[in-house]
């Protein structure tokens, strides 16, 4: 079955007894049982299973070509699962580029669990490799990174961890499965924050993991269902709905992130463009390589270098929506150092290049001919 004919029908059914195309919103806490500890179908309890849950995890599943998927109330509460299998004494190695949300879930909330966090390019194999040892349990990678659009080999990263007993997990909400396929490369598990592209319209707070070995996937479920940060069933449903289209929007947001993308690279008060479908990319090509599409987001500085230039350009927009979030169909921009990276020490931040007058956009599905007016005036 192709891509675009699983986001619709991928691991999907007919509701059995109505034959409703669309699974209902089965808005219940509870089941009935025919007797102590014998339900009258296959659900007992929401938290540990809803219909509807079930039908945004099999497409999940579907989509990213993995065993099991398991749908969260946010991305962070299914980065936080996964951890929750590591001890202390473990180490995990991190991409240094990564989501403030997950820098501050890494070294705030585990900084006293006994487990140690490394962060390192990991397009600097030999740094990477030189920080593994006999505790290292987890590699966590974003790519396309967030802010600053850093691509990591995924299936190099793979090869490197072959036979080791190290889980690889990437987080591949920038991309999506309709770009990147990281389970297919060799990690072990992808990360959504379903909020974004999967859901699709800024209407739900949402994450997934998607695991590719039925032993693990059982191991989380079971993390997920004793914690209980699960997906409520409306919030599945409109999850599930959004990746019926994802296929679609992400064609444009692609195209409309390419042309944004051309456009600042040749404006005289833009600096650097971070855009991995640009040839000057650092990495272009390991994404021409393993990505299908290069997305809808683009970062950029300003020549100046003048977090005030960056400031006043945020406030002039009209059709992009200053905000924080990104992947809907509308546009929004951003100030990582001010807004979603606000949680990384500065000193940190300037370390990894998020500088003052970066300014992150997340380039919607409106026509390109206003998305670009509106940046130039912003700029005038």
């Amino acid at each position: 079955m192709k891509f675009e004919t699983k986001t619709i029908h991928g691991g999907q059914h007919h509701e059995p007894m109505t034959g409703a195309v669309m699974p209902p919103v089965f808005q219940t806490s509870t089941y009935a049982q025919v007797t102590p500890g014998k339900p009258v179908g296959d659900y007992e309890y929401s938290r540990a299973a809803n219909p509807t849950r079930t039908a945004l995890e099999d497409a999940l599943a579907s989509i990213e070509n993995g065993t099991k998927g398991l749908a969260f109330s946010s991305g962070l509460a299914a980065t936080d699962c996964l951890l929750r299998s590591l001890k202390a004494g473990d180490e995990v190695i991190a991409m240094d580029d990564l989501y403030g949300g997950t820098y501050r879930l890494f070294t705030r909330i585990y900084k006293d669990s006994g487990i140690k966090f490394h962060f390192v390019d990991m397009n600097d194999m030999a740094a990477f490799t030189s920080l593994l040892n006999a505790n290292t349990k987890l590699v966590w990678v974003e790519t396309p990174t967030n802010p600053l659009m850093k691509v990591a080999d995924i299936r190099a990263i793979a090869d490197v961890l072959k036979g080791r007993n190290i889980l690889f997990a990437v987080d591949n909400t920038f991309a999506t499965p309709a770009l990147q396929r990281p389970l297919d490369l060799g990690a072990d598990i992808v990360m959504h924050s379903a909020t974004k592209y999967l859901g699709g319209h800024s209407d739900v707070i949402a994450g997934a993991l998607i695991i590719k070995d039925a032993a693990l996937a059982e191991q989380l479920h079971f993390q997920q269902f004793a914690t209980g940060a699960t997906l409520g069933p409306m919030d599945s449903y409109l999850v599930l709905r959004g990746i019926k289209t994802l296929h679609l929007r992400m064609e444009r947001h692609c195209e409309n992130g390419a042309k944004v993308a051309e456009y600042l690279s040749k404006h005289p008060k833009v600096k650097t463009v971070y855009f991995p479908g640009l040839e000057s990319h650092p990495y272009h090509a390991i994404a021409k390589k393993q990505m299908s599409g290069f997305g809808g987001m683009v970062s950029f500085t300003f020549a100046s270098g003048a977090k005030a230039d960056a400031t006043t350009f945020l406030e002039k927009l009209k059709v992009f929506t200053l905000a924080e979030s990104l992947g809907g169909v509308e546009s929004l921009a951003n100030h990582p150092a001010l807004m979603t990276h606000a949680s990384i020490p500065e000193d940190k931040r300037k370390e990894n290049g998020i500088t003052d007058d970066l300014v992150r956009l997340s380039v919607g599905v409106e026509h390109i001919d206003d998305l670009l007016a509106d940046l130039e005036q912003a700029f005038g």
